[in-house]
């Protein structure tokens, strides 16, 4: 039997795959029963009373596990609580405030490592190298540091940011995806998971997001591509790389440390009205969603810093404006700007998502529920097995309230109104086979932070009033389309039209000819369950007659008593567990 390449990289790594699994497995168990067996046996209700608490203490016990642990796992639990389409509010609430602290790295393993990266000692790679971390987290470490005088002249800064991978994270990676596939493998087995949730999936697109974050090129990539995309926005800042001490393992940045965009009392210190703050920064998370389609996926308050201009309104040294500040001499230059840092998790928003969402915003500008569901099949939202109609439903109670609302008639609608339908549409959709592909989860996790940023800033901050003038201009901008997409229907139909006849004169003869076909397969399958029912059902029957016949034949031949109570216990396995397993989906 092959090992796995994560029980091949020693005991430490294969105790921690072990206890995944462990955990895992134990979870898998809990579900079994209290979800399965409790209600095929009359215990429905006391499953449904103990499923909030139950699911809580589950997330508390993974909460732990992930501290613990640290690695990915900090990771998974950050991942889990963004899956509002297939985790209650339970599960997702506890882990909510997961945080990405972990104890430091020993300084001596991050020299080793920085200075077997960069290929020459930290002392000629750095003028200065700060041995106390700026911030350590489960994937890496910050240091502060300052360039030799030559790279410093290369590059236009001295000031850096450095970040250190952790030693040995490649190998823990390895090993908790190794873990999380296997477990994907576990939930894919399962019938009423599988249908619901692809497992697989869910784990492959989170593995790619991971593997791209330990990556610092690829960060770095990020990091140039977003400061191009605001190249000429006095608004937005980022720091530049140093590319000459910049490797997969090792990032060097220019150091931007600013106010903190959360810390108030420090930005009405410096004359900044946080409102505004607000205003700008919705302002700014809207443009990479509809203008650039490439978002900063996790803008929390330790990756936004508000960086004031010096007097005559140069820019700060080390960001990306410091020397083109004056680029856009028409434009009025704010006296602070937004600067952004972090850019391991980045949103990119391809063609298929962006035609997806427009879809769906002429569907909804139509109160088109099928038009919606059909948006999200194209955008990948909904899975093969999902009932259309229970989400187009769900859709028509949503138009039935807000569907006739503009804009600013949203705006009046009491927040706790929103909050109560959103509960009850939030339990449609999660009853539902929905998921939302990893891409435009990420989207979700940057406006909603972004709407909970802006509102601790402005308590009176409103969110439509930032996305009004992005949707007017979406369907103006598509409204050439729009009519193209109308006029290619009109075509099709007439089309349509056209062959109609001669569709119906080949029907009519393939009849006659007997050579018609049906697809029966939907109908087999169906008979399939019902004749799994039926089996179960029989092994009920016979479960029942074996207890009663060896309960009443007990006072009177207590062997023959004992054999029968004993062999019930066959058709009672089968009657609890035919068909919760299956090979694949059918």
């Amino acid at each position: 039997m092959r090992q796995s390449a994560a029980e091949d990289q020693g005991p430490p790594l294969r105790a921690r795959y072990r206890r995944i699994l462990g955990f895992a497995a134990r979870v898998l168990v809990q579900t079994w029963w209290f979800e399965l067996v409790l209600p095929r046996i009359g215990f429905a209700r006391v499953a449904e009373s103990s499923r909030e608490r139950r699911m809580r203490v589950l997330a508390q016990r993974f909460h732990v596990l992930a501290v613990e642990l640290g690695g990915l796992m900090i990771k998974v639990g950050q991942f889990m609580s963004s899956r509002l389409d297939v985790l209650p509010p339970e599960i997702t609430t506890e882990l909510a405030g997961l945080q990405d602290e972990v104890p430091p790295v020993p300084i001596a393993e991050i020299r080793a490592l920085a200075e077997a990266e960069l290929g020459v000692p930290l002392s000629r790679a750095f003028a200065s190298f700060d041995d106390t971390p700026l911030a350590a987290a489960s994937l890496g470490q910050a240091h502060r540091a300052r360039l030799s005088e030559l790279d410093a002249a290369d590059a236009g800064f001295d000031e850096v940011v450095v970040k250190v991978q952790r030693p040995g994270i490649d190998q823990v990676v390895a090993t908790d995806l190794a873990a999380l596939r296997r477990v994907a493998g576990w939930l894919r087995r399962i019938r009423f998971i599988a249908d619901r949730v692809d497992a697989p999936a869910l784990v492959e697109e989170f593995a790619q997001t991971s593997l791209e974050e330990i990556d610092y090129l690829h960060e770095a990539a990020a990091a140039e591509r977003f400061a191009e995309n605001f190249a000429h926005d006095p608004r937005v800042d980022a720091p530049l790389v140093a590319w000459e001490r910049t490797t997969r393992r090792v990032l060097t940045l220019s150091d931007v440390t600013a106010i903190k965009i959360n810390d108030v009392d420090a930005l009405r210190a410096a004359g900044i009205d946080p409102a505004d703050v607000a205003r700008v920064f919705a302002e700014v998370m809207f443009d990479q969603l509809f203008t650039h389609g490439f978002v900063h996926a996790d803008p929390h308050p330790g990756n936004i810093f508000v960086t004031p201009h010096r007097a005559g309104g140069a820019g700060m040294p080390g960001g990306s404006h410091a020397s083109s500040a004056s680029s856009a001499p028409d434009e009025v230059h704010p006296a602070w700007r937004l600067t952004f840092i972090d850019f391991g998790m980045m949103a990119e928003v391809p063609e298929g998502i962006r035609h997806g969402l427009r879809t769906l915003f002429i569907a909804a500008a139509s109160r088109d529920g099928k038009g919606m569901v059909a948006a999200a099949q194209e955008i990948g939202v909904l899975m093969p097995s999902a009932e259309n109609r229970e989400l187009e439903r769900a859709l028509s109670a949503l138009f039935a309230r807000f569907g006739g609302m503009g804009f600013a008639e949203l705006r009046d609608v009491d927040p706790r109104e929103f909050q109560d339908f959103a509960v009850e549409f939030g339990d449609t959709i999660r009853s539902l086979p929905v998921q939302l592909p990893e891409g435009l989860l990420l989207l979700i996790r940057a406006v909603s932070l972004t709407s909970g940023m802006c509102s601790g800033l402005d308590p009176q901050f409103n969110i439509w009033e930032s996305i009004e003038p992005y949707a007017t201009r979406l369907l103006a901008d598509e409204s050439g389309n729009l009519v193209q997409d109308f006029a290619q229907q009109a075509i099709s139909n007439a089309g349509v039209l056209w062959r109609l006849p001669k569709r119906i004169d080949d029907l009519v003869t393939r009849v006659d000819e007997g050579t018609v076909t049906f697809d029966t397969s939907r109908i087999e399958r169906r008979l399939d369950r019902i004749d799994g029912l039926i089996r179960r059902g029989v092994s009920g029957l016979l479960f029942a007659a074996l207890l009663i016949g060896g309960a009443l034949v007990l006072a009177v031949n207590p062997v023959l008593g004992t054999v029968l109570m004993s062999v019930s216990v066959l058709p009672l396995l089968h009657t609890l567990f035919a068909g919760l397993f299956r090979r694949g989906p059918r």
